[in-house]
């Protein structure tokens, strides 16, 4: 494509990612660091999503929800914490052109993803404990496995075009992404010519995803936290909520953070604020989710001990053998 006044040939075919620029030992210590925290992010959400396939009793919408969700946090941490460990250990820290926006699109399509499943498990929640009657013939599990692919399908739709707009911008030069991963308003600062358009329906995209989602949310909830008010025992509403506060801690770490973020991406928020808001989003809160739904979940809990008696039992038959 040629651009007014800019030079195909001076158009950068890869990127440096800036990420954490310290001195070499401290670069080692932040690799370890996430490397531990990538780890233990991998092993709790495979528990969840084994303790849900095992355990029978767990073959409800709630928790094949759950385990979807667990396997997209999976992907969502993978989609940039290998290549920001690769960088620690890089002298030269580069990403290809099509590399960059690869990542930008796999890991922002499944940040919509997940904003998608946030709202299909507050759906569910809503349906469980202000619909009782009706909840076992509208979310059967035929009807949480489309809602699930829906929310899969339109998460890797949305992002195409917002993709798509900011790859076509020129890039001539300078190179450097101050940042760990490829953000949309770090690259679109990196473009030679303005773009303002694509600034402005960029940001309106963001809006209105982020926020639409977290109303549907908030109002599910809403109702849920009025339908629990009226139950009559302090027991019930105990266990009524206890249902919800799991979700509704993983809502707040990831609707905190990310309307940080993306609402205004251009908005000229220091360099150092958006890799730890970043940081917080995409490596934290994968790696707290599987606690929150752990220790707050005496089924899955319960599920997860049968689990663990397994593999304990398995690796002593195994070193009989």
């Amino acid at each position: 494509m040629k651009y007014p006044g800019v030079n195909n040939s001076d158009l950068v075919s890869e990127f440096i990612l800036l990420g954490f620029p310290c001195t070499s030992e401290m670069q080692i210590f932040l690799f370890s660091l996430f490397s531990v925290t990538y780890a233990l992010t991998l092993i709790g959400n495979l528990c969840i999503i084994c303790a849900v396939r095992w355990d029978h009793q767990l073959y409800t919408p709630m928790y094949i929800l759950l385990a979807n969700f667990s396997f997209l946090e999976i992907w969502y941490v993978t989609s940039t914490v290998p290549n920001m460990l690769a960088n620690f250990l890089s002298d030269t820290k580069t990403i290809s052109f099509s590399g960059c926006f690869l990542q930008f699109y796999f890991f922002f399509s499944m940040g919509t993803t997940e904003t998608f499943f946030l709202s299909i498990m507050s759906y569910d929640r809503y349906l469980a404990i202000c619909q009782p009657l009706h909840y076992p013939s509208i979310m059967t599990t035929r009807h949480c496995i489309r809602l699930g692919a829906c929310c899969w399908a339109c998460g890797f739709s949305c992002f195409l075009l917002p993709v798509y707009l900011i790859s076509k911008l020129p890039f001539c030069g300078p190179n450097t992404i101050d940042h760990f991963l490829c953000d949309p308003g770090p690259l679109m600062k990196l473009s030679c010519m303005p773009a303002p358009a694509t600034e402005v329906i960029c940001a309106v995209f963001n809006s209105v995803l982020i926020f639409s989602t977290f109303l549907f949310i908030t109002s599910s909830y809403t109702l849920v936290i009025r339908a629990v008010l009226r139950v009559p025992s302090a027991e019930g509403r105990r266990k009524a909520f206890s249902t919800c506060g799991s979700h509704l801690a993983v809502v707040s770490l990831f609707y905190g953070s990310i309307m940080v973020m993306y609402v205004s991406p251009t908005a000229g928020n220091p360099a150092g604020i958006q890799k730890i808001v970043t940081l917080f989003y995409s490596v934290l809160t994968p790696l707290f989710n599987p606690l929150i739904y752990s220790l707050r979940n005496k089924e899955m809990k319960e599920a997860l001990r049968k689990l663990f008696r397994t593999l304990r039992f398995a690796q002593r038959q195994t070193l009989r053998n």
